[in-house]
């Protein structure tokens, strides 16, 4: 098995101009940068994933994908952002997460039949291995990213 084979990567979204990037997850540490605008990808918080990238970022990401599926003006999700910026940050280059706002795309959340807000899913492998809706506390958290 050569090198590319088990390297971990992640395709994501440059937050200002918006072209996918695949990012090497072993080098998170050494900030990367976009490749069309050269501005930095910061992988140690949530990144934001729209209707148009969903699929691709999911599929080619090697690392498990912790999507959050919320809205801006859903209390429960406000109460699990710093618990999910927390998450991103202890776990930058192990895990992708990524936060989806479902009033902005709708899409991917009525694909996902998203029902109730926040939701997360993780994904392993481009498939949803496990889901939990609404807002728990940083134990289950932890329980819920363990469990597959």
């Amino acid at each position: 098995m050569s090198t590319t084979d088990t390297r971990a990567t992640a395709t994501v979204a440059c937050p200002f101009c918006a072209t996918l990037n695949r990012v090497d997850m072993d080098r998170v540490a050494d900030r990367p940068k976009c490749g069309s605008c050269g501005r930095p990808i910061l992988l140690d918080r949530p990144v934001a994933a729209s209707d148009a990238s969903f699929d691709q970022i999911i599929t080619e990401t090697t690392v498990p994908v912790l999507v959050d599926f919320y809205a801006d003006w859903c209390g429960p999700c406000k109460i699990m952002a710093p618990l999910l910026d927390d998450i991103a940050h202890r776990r930058a280059g192990q895990m992708l997460v990524l936060k989806l706002d479902t009033d902005r795309n709708p899409a991917t959340g009525q694909r996902f039949g998203i029902r109730g807000i926040p939701t997360l899913i993780l994904f392993r492998g481009g498939t949803e291995a496990s889901r939990r809706v609404g807002a728990i506390p940083p134990p289950e958290l932890e329980s819920f990213l363990k469990e597959t």
